[in-house]
């Protein structure tokens, strides 16, 4: 009997899986779908990741110089003595202990807040889909910097929103352009929700933007009713000079404040926040605890320990000395092998270089070559919403060695002055 009825079974489960039957999933798509599109920086990684290639397109933060022995010790030492809860399920809003700390942490930055007010997050990258999943209906504006962070326009297109670039320069956002942007947005009836913004060491941009200007940038937006969500990354990775104090402790009200462990810590651990208003948490925290339920717990609590038994500002001192000297690298190199009618930008602070050519190079077209010569960057239109940028390219110095930059920056220039030459484009030299 028994034979026979896993007999019948198998023969049902048979039947029911193997119709032939086309499953034209692709037809069932929501109508969101068509905006997931991938990242271009993604889609590079394959080809940038063998190892003749000189990668100067990635953002990897360069662990190098962090203490592995360290951490090795501070895990094992938090799984022996809390253990049962650092592997357990956690809060939807964060541990505790943690937010404390993060204050802290924002406190290097002019902050002041408190910790009930923060949401712990995977990543910033979270915090930001979050804040768009509550606020972006289709067809809402979202105010973006020119060029703008890519993760956080593929962000805004999943949620279907209409991105507009806002005029910026060799400090960051213009005000006026911003003042611009909003009259042409409302004029065309269409509304806009926020303006987001890396004010330091910007991505892609390497850019700083002036403690005068962020004061101004927070007047326009309270006169026009649009808060801000400012992503900083980057802030206290400054080479020469501390970044000036955060928008967020300016105006405690109507920015949206979005920070990390990824770059002065581990990327692999995956733990950023959200400082936000009280009356936005609530929000938050169910939206988060309906896609991953906690942040993980372990991942807290390991960063929670690292910053109360290290000496971590010394580690971030560490990170910046590495990074400026390859930045010189870059600098150097750029200003030995690239053509003089090329401009580059001159970062203080942070992992990239924005890189501008003549109009008539086309950098996305240009890849293959570069690749050909062993090297990759990114194509300017990756930060664009709108297909601009595409004589512009972001080169990242923050994981190479300064001797794996000059080479890399080498054959790249030999290909934009060959691609020069080949169409009788100006000085080369």
């Amino acid at each position: 009997m028994l034979v026979m009825w896993q007999t019948w079974a198998m023969s049902e489960i048979t039947n029911r899986f193997a119709t032939g039957a086309p499953q034209n999933l692709e037809e069932r798509f929501a109508s969101r779908a068509a905006h997931m599109k991938p990242s271009e920086i993604r889609s590079l990684f394959a080809v940038a990741s063998r190892p003749e290639i000189v990668s100067l397109a990635g953002g990897m933060p360069n662990l190098s110089a962090f203490p592995m022995g360290m951490m090795a010790d501070v895990v094992q030492k938090l799984v022996l003595t809390n253990g049962a809860e650092a592997l357990q399920y956690g809060s939807g809003q964060g541990h505790p202990k943690l937010r404390e700390q993060i204050c802290e942490v924002m406190a290097l930055e002019g902050i002041r807040a408190n910790p009930d007010d923060v949401l712990v997050t995977t990543g910033s990258q979270q915090a930001l889909d979050l804040i768009s999943r509550i606020f972006i209906d289709p067809g809402d504006v979202v105010l973006v910097e020119a060029p703008s962070y890519v993760g956080a326009l593929g962000t805004f297109h999943q949620y279907e929103a209409s991105v507009v670039h806002v005029e910026t320069d060799d400090s960051g956002l213009v005000p006026q352009g911003l003042r611009e942007a909003i009259i042409s947005v409302r004029e065309g009836g269409r509304k806009i929700k926020f303006l987001y913004m890396i004010p330091n060491y910007q991505n892609p941009s390497g850019v700083l933007l002036p403690a005068e200007r962020r004061t101004e940038i927070l007047n326009i937006c309270r006169e026009a009713g649009i808060f801000v969500v400012e992503d900083n990354p980057y802030g206290l990775l400054g080479f020469d000079k501390p970044s000036p104090n955060a928008m967020r402790a300016e105006d405690s009200e109507n920015v949206i404040y979005l920070g990390t462990f990824s770059k002065t810590i581990a990327p692999g651990l995956r733990v950023g926040w959200a400082l936000v208003p009280p009356s936005l948490k609530e929000k938050l925290v169910i939206a988060s605890e309906s896609s991953i339920l906690c942040p993980s717990n372990f991942a807290q609590l390991t960063i929670s320990s690292y910053l109360a038994e290290q000496p971590w500002r010394d580690q971030i001192a560490s990170f910046c000395d590495l990074y400026k000297v390859r930045r010189d690298a870059m600098l150097d190199s750029l200003d030995e092998y690239f053509p003089a009618s090329a401009k580059w930008t001159k970062p203080g602070g942070g992992f990239y270089v924005w890189v501008t050519l003549p109009p008539e190079i086309d950098t996305r077209a240009l890849m293959p070559k570069a690749i050909v010569a062993k090297v990759a960057y990114v194509p300017g239109t990756a930060f664009y919403a709108d297909g601009f940028g595409s004589w512009s390219l972001r080169l990242s110095y923050c994981y190479p060695t300064p001797e794996r930059i000059r080479v890399g920056v080498k054959a790249l220039g030999g290909v934009i002055k060959t691609e020069m030459s080949r169409r009788g484009s100006g000085e080369l030299t």
